[in-house]
């Protein structure tokens, strides 16, 4: 039977180190970290991660500022208020919740947030700049993922790792860092034909599709760390994730819950991001 891989109690740390410096960082440099979280309309569920995250940053200590626009909300209102916050010096990071209307193109309101500003790490140039390897602010699911792995005590060097998925939020960059930890990476997807000779030998097994079981227990190779990114929600309302965690669990040596694993890493890593990109603009000033 695996181990359960608890993504509250590692977020919870990762929070409760943040806060503690908090105070320091205020007395050495005049004031806290600032993360400005934007939303555009009344979709449920954004509404709750975007409450989680100004929650988050509140327990932290960072200031927060939540702006909520109407849904009629036009493209260049959008963007204009993102240079407003781009030369806004009391503002760190940038992050607008996702998905927007359909009116606004997301790929340009991301690439409007200012690179040093992109706590998500979504913009193009963060995106290359992890490519080849250099400083940059990672995605903060993909960033929380390896120190979930981390937390199991399981090397990752020499492992054979498969991620299925190939989003740019979540499977391309886990997989680049998987690889700039030396594992010897497969990143597969929905298309891959007999999915199952990959994941059988895969030491970390990594899955983003968003598609309820997509991995059974007869899928995972013994022993092996599971995560599972995906957050499906069934007809009764309960929440799963891509993963079969009934069987896989039986197999696995370590596996993550949904909820309860993935999630709460995504919001840490966003305060951990935040806290990088002040202090980088503090160096670079």
């Amino acid at each position: 039977m695996a181990k359960i891989i608890d993504g509250k109690a590692v977020s919870a740390a990762v929070k409760d180190a943040l806060k503690a410096r908090m105070p320091e960082l205020e007395a050495r440099y005049g004031r806290r970290p600032c993360l400005c979280v934007i939303i555009v309309g009344e979709n449920p569920a954004s509404k709750v991660y975007v409450r989680n995250k100004v929650r988050a940053a509140q327990y932290v200590g960072m200031e927060s500022r939540l702006v909520e626009l109407p849904e009629r909300t036009s493209e260049a209102e959008l963007l204009s208020l993102i240079a407003e916050l781009n030369a806004d010096s009391g503002v760190d990071g940038v992050l607008v919740q996702l998905p927007l209307p359909r009116h606004i193109d997301a790929q340009k309101v991301i690439e409007a947030i200012a690179v040093e500003k992109d706590v998500d790490g979504f913009h193009v140039l963060n995106a290359g700049s992890l490519w080849v390897g250099r400083p940059c602010s990672v995605p903060c699911t993909p960033k929380g993922i390896l120190r979930l792995i981390d937390s199991t005590g399981v090397g990752i060097e020499g492992k054979t790792a498969v991620v299925i998925g190939r989003s740019n939020i979540v499977g391309k960059p886990v997989a680049k860092l998987l690889l700039d930890r030396n594992a010897t990476v497969v990143l597969a997807h929905s298309r891959t034909p007999d999915l199952k000779s990959f994941t059988l030998q895969a030491d970390i097994l990594v899955v983003a599709v968003g598609k309820e079981r997509v991995v059974t227990g007869d899928m995972v190779k013994p022993g092996a760390v599971v995560i599972d990114v995906g957050m499906n929600r069934r007809a009764d309302g309960s929440l799963t994730g891509d993963v079969e965690f009934e069987t896989a669990s039986q197999a696995a040596g370590w596996i993550t819950p949904v909820p309860g694993g993935v999630g709460p890493m995504t919001i840490a890593m966003l305060m951990e991001n935040t806290v990088d990109c002040f202090l980088a603009a503090r160096v670079s000033a």
